[in-house]
């Protein structure tokens, strides 16, 4: 790509992250710059993610503390949409309905508040191919693909995203019919999002979940529905991989930031190196 396009962007930092033990804050203010522990310390994960998403107004999608997210993120020019409920990444979509009808950007970033280390250029690519689709999903081949939504790709166009959960009772010829999966990113043509939000909120699944340690029922919207109401409204929906499987690390776990804060340092240390090369 020869110049940056602009897009709007929503992220979403409602959730409560209660797969991460031992820390009870919002997972978007996690750093990745370690202080005193690796829950303390400077640049959290969502400082990151808007330092790299395209330029363009930006949304953050809150509910679980708030009040420290919106401190954070309070002279950056971000506008905050308040989730109501913990309902899942469709509900955290459905949230930021508002900021959708007020922007004028065609194209549109949703992404996640916890997954930090996406590049620059992997935010720009998903941005360009919206020239030949209406919503691209960005994917990634792991290593291990247990409990990621897998892609189903046919001749190039996504059909649909199948959790985990219904996959792994596909017959093997079946599954090894894919092999890209979902990393929770998209871009996708305002004017689409805002026809298909409406068929998301008529879309609820029940599902089950841990709440204050007890495992409860509760009602969730999923945005990957977006991809089959897309497809079945004649869309174009296609997909673009990460360069690095790193790149679309979650975190959820210790283990996971200490990862990203070691691949954060390391990304610090070489910009340091180029910039020095550059200087000679």
């Amino acid at each position: 790509m020869t110049q940056q396009q602009k897009a709007a962007s929503i992220i979403f930092a409602a959730g409560y992250g209660s797969r991460l033990k031992g820390y009870s804050g919002n997972k978007t203010l996690l750093p990745l710059l370690p202080g005193s522990s690796h829950f303390a310390g400077e640049h959290p994960l969502i400082l990151e993610i808007i330092n790299n998403l395209p330029s363009g107004p930006k949304a953050v999608v809150v509910h679980y503390k708030k009040d420290e997210v919106i401190e954070a993120a309070r002279d950056l020019g971000i506008e905050f949409c308040e989730q109501p409920v913990p309902n899942g990444t469709g509900g955290a979509l459905i949230a930021a309905g508002d900021f959708l009808e007020q922007i004028e950007e065609k194209h549109v970033i949703i992404t996640m508040g916890d997954v930090p280390l996406v590049k620059k250029i992997t935010y720009q690519t998903l941005v360009a191919r919206l020239s030949d689709h209406d919503l691209v999903v960005l994917g990634f081949r792991p290593r291990d693909s247990a409990q990621y939504g897998m892609l189903e790709i046919e001749e190039g166009a996504v059909e649909r995203i199948t959790e985990w959960r219904y996959w792994k009772e596909y017959p093997a010829e079946r599954k090894n019919r894919y092999d890209v999966f979902n990393a929770g990113i998209y871009a996708v043509e305002r004017a689409a999002l805002l026809r298909y939000l409406k068929g998301l909120q008529q879309r609820p699944h029940r599902i089950m979940k841990e709440r204050d340690g007890h495992m409860v029922e509760i009602e969730e919207y999923f945005v990957t529905d977006l991809v089959e109401l897309a497809r079945d409204d004649g869309c174009k929906v296609g997909f673009a991989l990460a360069e690095e499987t790193c790149e679309v690390l979650g975190i959820d776990t210790l283990k996971d930031l200490v990862f990203a804060q070691r691949l954060f340092a390391e990304r610090k240390d070489q910009k340091k190196a180029g910039s020095r090369r550059s200087e000679t």
